[in-house]
């Protein structure tokens, strides 16, 4: 992609500005506007660098699902910290707007295809999840501690609907993925994996659509599982890591004990790391990156897991 267009987003309007010709326009975020937006970035491929901001995020990703333009959402932290590091302070959307087109374009930002209407939908289903498992957990807490026999009867009957909805979420993310050929595949693929079941495919088709186009040291940095050792002159720190999606490595903590269990080869790292004196953490951890970079490697070759080939 030879252009860069950095877009700051709000409720109200879309600052956009476009590095080759230095060109800055505001549209409205609405229907109208999102459609004006695609016809001024054009039919060639630019890399479209912006913030996330909630639906108003979503709805510009939706957008351009239909384009060939390569999107790449920024932290904002990591934002703010090359405004610092290039001297820019000054907080206005055009700034901001131009700020994102320099920073993609100064580090070459990978952009990755916008994502289809079904894979939004999924993603939109996937958050109220989590945040329903947030709520079950919390529900659960207080009914440990609530001693009023009102507040303990609403608590259950709330305990009992999450349940109710996350079902069926579950049920509904479910026929989303069979759905489509491509994630279908992409699910069957995953779910052949001993340690990653249901819920852990669907969030790694959700959290990682770059699965199967990266190699072994990209997917686990992506996920924040790759060891970082923190050096300077003749010290040396321990390795530890950072970073990535934690969205991710929450996701893949209880398929790698599964698969401590289930999965063979998964098991025998787990378990010479034991033997070698690592600590329990240190070896879970290396047992989340192996299944992360398998996961990976079986998408990318479009085959089904099997023990003697893993």
């Amino acid at each position: 992609m030879n252009d860069t267009v950095g877009i700051d987003i709000s409720k109200a309007t879309l600052d956009a500005f476009r590095v080759s010709d230095g060109r800055r326009e505001q549209f409205y975020n609405d229907a109208a506007g999102l459609k004006k937006l695609k016809k001024w970035l054009g039919k060639t491929p630019v890399r479209v660098i912006y913030e996330p901001t909630g639906p108003y995020h979503r709805d510009l990703e939706q957008a351009l699902a239909s384009t060939s333009h390569g999107l790449v959402k920024v932290n904002p932290t990591r934002a703010r910290r090359f405004a610092q590091a290039t001297g820019q302070t000054a907080k206005t959307d055009r700034v901001d707007a131009e700020l994102l087109a320099r920073m993609g374009a100064v580090l070459n930002l990978e952009a990755s295809p916008a994502r289809s209407e079904t894979l939004m939908e999924i993603k939109e289903l996937h958050v109220a999840r989590v945040g329903l498992i947030k709520d079950r957990t919390a529900c659960r807490n207080r009914l440990g501690t609530a001693r009023c026999k009102v507040i303990i009867s609403q608590l259950n009957a709330r305990y009992r609907q999450i349940k109710a909805q996350i079902a069926q979420i579950d049920a509904e993310l479910v026929r989303y993925v069979k759905a489509d050929p491509e994630l279908a595949r992409r699910y069957e693929i995953l779910l052949s994996i001993p340690g990653i079941g249901q819920v852990a495919a669907i969030a790694l088709i959700v959290e990682m659509p770059e699965l199967g186009s990266m190699n072994a040291k990209e997917v686990a940095s992506l996920a924040g599982l790759a060891p970082i050792t923190r050096q300077s002159g003749m010290w040396k720190g321990k390795a530890r890591i950072s970073g990535g999606r934690q969205t991710i490595r929450t996701m893949l903590f209880m398929p790698a004990l599964i698969a401590t269990r289930f999965n063979a080869p998964l098991r025998q790292i787990h378990e010479a790391l034991i033997g070698a004196g690592k600590p329990w953490k240190v070896s879970i951890t290396a047992v989340m990156r192996k299944l992360v970079i398998l996961a990976n490697a079986l998408v990318r070759d479009d085959r089904i897991w099997a023990e003697a080939r893993a």
